[in-house]
Order: structure tokens, then sequence, then C-alpha cells
């Protein structure tokens, strides 16, 4: 009885000792949670685009000052821009794209005007020559078409607004003006003053 006890007691000894000589495995560390998706963020418009909010450095709202700082003086001061410069004025910047007009309202930036001459396209990629029925189906029911004042329909304009308010100094969009052939004919983007249909007026 003795010896058993003796060797039931060197056996737990021996059992012991390896438990000893082998320390149990740590517990693994918790797995890190994966990280959250970044948001999408939409790209910006390429800055030689025509927006509601100007064309490349010119933006709504900028001084003539910095017009000319931005992208040349008048490159043709003689001409005629409107019948008082100091409250509406047009004309073209001497470093703008060919085919560019900005107008100006207090002297300040109002809108920027894209005419025959133009390639500089829209920020949804439309340019002067392109099908109305195009731009209508890009911008669905955000497109407001009215008739062309002096041409008979399918000349017509269409206008789509970045802002609520269509009139008021934060007013901004873009308008298409449509021939008789169906086609853009020019297009400004800015304030309230696309809608003008002829020029200062």
């Amino acid at each position: 009885m003795i010896r058993r006890i003796l060797l039931t007691t060197a056996v737990i000894g021996s059992i012991g000792a390896l438990a000893a000589c082998n320390p149990p495995e740590p517990a693994a560390p918790p797995a890190e949670p994966a990280p959250a998706p970044a948001p999408e963020v939409p790209a910006p418009a390429p800055s030689n685009v025509l927006t509601a909010n100007g064309f490349g450095p010119l933006r709504i709202g900028m001084t003539t000052a910095e017009i000319e700082a931005a992208l040349g003086a008048d490159s043709n001061p003689n001409a005629v821009g409107g019948a008082d410069p100091a409250s509406c004025d047009m004309f073209h910047p001497a470093r703008a794209p060919e085919g560019l007009l900005v107008m100006t309202n207090g002297g300040a930036l109002a809108s920027v005007w894209l005419t025959r001459a133009s390639t500089v396209t829209t920020d949804r990629g439309f340019k002067i020559g392109d099908e109305a029925a195009a731009v209508k189906a890009a911008y669905g029911a955000s497109a407001v078409v009215v008739p062309h004042k002096y041409e008979a329909a399918p000349a017509e304009y269409i206008t789509v607004w970045a802002t609520a308010d269509h009139a008021g100094p934060a007013a901004r969009g873009v308008k298409y003006e449509i021939g008789q052939d169906g086609k853009v004919k020019s297009i400004a983007g800015g304030g309230p003053s696309i809608e003008y249909v002829e020029g200062c007026s």
C-alpha cells in the first residue's frame, strides 16, 4: 500500500514538472475589426470645362481685376460689350480659349459664355454643335425647356439649374441655346444672367 502511494506521488510530481516545463500557449490577440470603407467622394470636374460656377480659374462673383489676373484683359477693348460697361459688359479675356466670353454685372463675373467658335465642353461633356435631344436625355427632368425668343422651333433654350433659387445672387445654372437645326449654338454657365438672350440685355 505504501508503495502504491509513493508511486502515485511520483507520477503526480512528474506531471507537475512536465506542466511547468510546457506552459500553456498564450491566447491569440483578438482580431482587429476591418476598417470601415472610405466614403465615396465625387471626382472634381476637370478645370477646363464650363460649369454652373465658372470655367477654370474663373469663378462667378470674382471681380474684373481678378478675371484679368486669371486669364488676361479684354482681347478687344474697342469692341462694345454692353451699352453701359460699368453696369454690364461682355468680353474675351486674352488668355481664354477661343469663343469664350465673360459677362460682368457691376464689375463682378456674372456668367461665362461659349459661342460658335468654342470647343470647350460643359462638365456633362456637351459642346457647341451637339444635338438638343442628347442634352435633354442627359439631364432628364432637371432640364427646363422654353421656346426661343427669336427663332421658330426646334430652336429653344434648355436650362438646368444647380440651385433651387433661379433669380437670386446665389443662383447657378447652365443654359444651352438650340438653333433651328436642333443643335447647340451657344452655352452659358453662371448666375441669373445666363437667361439673357441679347448679351447684356
